[in-house]
């Protein structure tokens, strides 16, 4: 067996890897050839710097597995790494501990003024008067996003004797309860909290979520922290409010764009700002070498493959066959999530027609990851969506119906239920490759799952369309497709009552002309649909 460790990992993870009749070539060892040793290699170890593409593997042609050493796996070429049949494994949570150290490490440091304690003993100036601070005692702490490190800083802070209150739709009350949290709407969390800290990934609707309106919903003097995306904090908007009081002090990790340069941010006394180094502990950087090398020792011994970021095994016919099915389910999926409102409990899947007796795996886990990355920090994939929803307390069900009504033809169907309600779409593959929209709540409506989407409800009386229509033409939205479903009242002289709409545009649509489309009349609900 020939492992390749293409960038330094901790010296425990390299011994963990000797085993008789293994060659471990390391990175001194290399001599800029890579890609030739890469031809007889088994396994191959990286970081972040060494680039896995196509033109890589083609070298490959028995690697087994590539081991990322972190979490990100940017520089994997995911689809050719699949392609040739290679599981490719990262390792998620190793720098939990770390990041929710350094947490409630700035928490601290805001609380007491401990960065501009230290600057001015430094500077020769003993002033115990402005340093005055405050404690973390009975204070409430806001988490957005329960994963791995949100769950730390929990447990971090209730040893504080602080009050946890977080937002997270994909995590179940009872696995919060268990750990002593709130679960809250974001507004709630928002109004409530006295620090409020972010842990979630950056998708659409995370992507500038604190921003001068969230802001103003906050309590004055509130202290923010981010050691998650940069993205997900309007920098402008924060320095005028720290400007104004109305955010009494942050601590920042992590930024738009890195380095950071020529920002306000910097010269304002209220701000703990950190290169990025959240995760950047020797303990952390010792856990992540040592736990691939364990992952990637166990595949090779035993065949056992943990953290999976790509396909599960089957073949390049099956895959053709089902690949169709697995985007449908995707979107779907996500279609679902954005469209619904509360805290996740139940995702169920029916499968009729061809495709209930094909290998439903891949399909259950797309719709999973679907749902689940509109919000989660710890990205799903088609390899860990099913035990993401299973570690966060969420029920599974699938059914199966091979002889459907429509003959052969495969539909798919996915039926979402919250806390407070319940939504159920039906799907299917149109000319072997396009993904349509057939059902939503029972109401027929075919449309693209492409891209932008603006989903509707609203009564079935005239002039909405035409009203929708031209609000959308004011604003330059251009419109490529409307499909139109309604539902009939049941009985004798049943009327038309319940209508809606699924408007595929050119572009993403701003809340600002959302907020217009609900205040049209007839409409009872307009949501941006994003998909990928």
């Amino acid at each position: 067996m020939k492992v390749v460790v293409a960038e330094k990992i901790s010296s425990s993870a390299m011994e963990l890897l000797k085993e008789p009749r293994w060659t471990i070539i390391t990175p001194d060892q290399l001599d800029g050839k890579l890609a030739a040793h890469l031809e007889s290699a088994d396994a191959l170890i990286v970081r972040s710097a060494v680039q896995v593409d196509a033109a890589l593997l083609e070298h490959a042609d028995k690697l087994r597995v590539i081991g990322r050493a972190g979490v990100g796996v940017d520089n994997i070429e995911l689809e050719a790494a699949t392609r040739k049949g290679i599981a490719v494994m990262n390792t998620p949570g190793a720098n939990a501990v770390a990041v929710a150290e350094q947490t409630l490490g700035v928490m601290l440091a805001m609380a007491r003024h401990l960065c501009r304690a230290d600057a001015l003993m430094h500077a020769g100036k003993w002033e115990k008067k402005s340093l005055q601070g405050t404690e973390l005692r009975g204070k409430t702490l806001g988490i957005v996003g329960l994963g791995k490190i949100g769950m730390e800083v929990a447990r971090r802070a209730r040893s504080f004797a602080m009050d946890v209150i977080a937002h997270d739709p994909f995590v179940s009350l009872a696995v919060a309860k268990e750990q002593g949290i709130r679960m809250a709407k974001l507004e709630e969390v928002y109004a409530t909290a006295d620090y409020l800290t972010l842990h979630v990934g950056l998708t659409p609707q995370t992507t500038g979520m604190i921003n001068a309106e969230s802001i103003k919903t906050m309590k004055r003097g509130i202290r923010l922290v981010n050691c998650a995306r940069g993205e997900l904090v309007d920098e402008g908007a924060l320095a005028e409010a720290l400007q104004q009081g109305q955010v009494g002090g942050a601590a920042l990790d992590v930024f738009v764009t890195e380095p950071l340069k020529n920002s306000p941010l910097q010269a304002m006394n209220n701000v703990i700002l950190t290169p990025h180094i959240g995760g950047s502990t020797q303990e952390a950087q010792e856990a992540v070498g040592y736990q691939i090398a364990l992952q990637v020792k166990e595949y090779l011994k035993h065949g056992v493959i943990q953290n999976a970021v790509n396909v599960p095994s089957v073949s390049h016919e099956e895959y053709l066959e089902l690949h169709p099915y697995i985007v449908l389910a995707e979107r779907l999926g996500a279609f679902l999530a954005q469209a619904s409102e509360g805290t996740l409990e139940h995702i169920s899947l029916r499968y009729s027609g061809r495709i209930a007796e094909s290998k439903t795996e891949l399909i259950r886990n797309a719709a999973i990851k679907g749902i689940l990355n509109e919000g989660l920090e710890e990205k799903a994939n088609l390899v860990n969506a099913a035990a993401i929803a299973s570690s966060r307390g969420l029920h599974i069900l699938e059914e199966r119906k091979p002889k459907s009504a429509n003959g052969d033809e495969s539909v798919l169907s996915i039926l979402l239920k919250t806390a407070t309600e319940e939504h159920i779409v039906k799907g299917s593959v149109l000319h072997k490759h396009v993904p349509r929209l057939l059902h939503v709540d029972g109401i027929e409506v075919e449309a693209p799952l492409e891209r932008n989407l603006i989903y509707m409800r609203n009564r079935d009386v005239p002039g909405v369309i035409g009203r929708v229509g031209t609000i959308l033409g004011e604003h330059k939205i251009n419109i490529a497709n409307f499909s139109l479903g309604r539902r009939a009242e049941k009985g004798e002289g049943a009327q038309l009552r319940e209508a809606i709409a699924v408007v595929h545009i050119d572009g993403v649509v701003p809340e600002t002309v959302l907020a217009e489309l609900r205040k049209a009349p007839g409409v009872q609900q307009a949501k941006a649909i994003r998909l990928f």
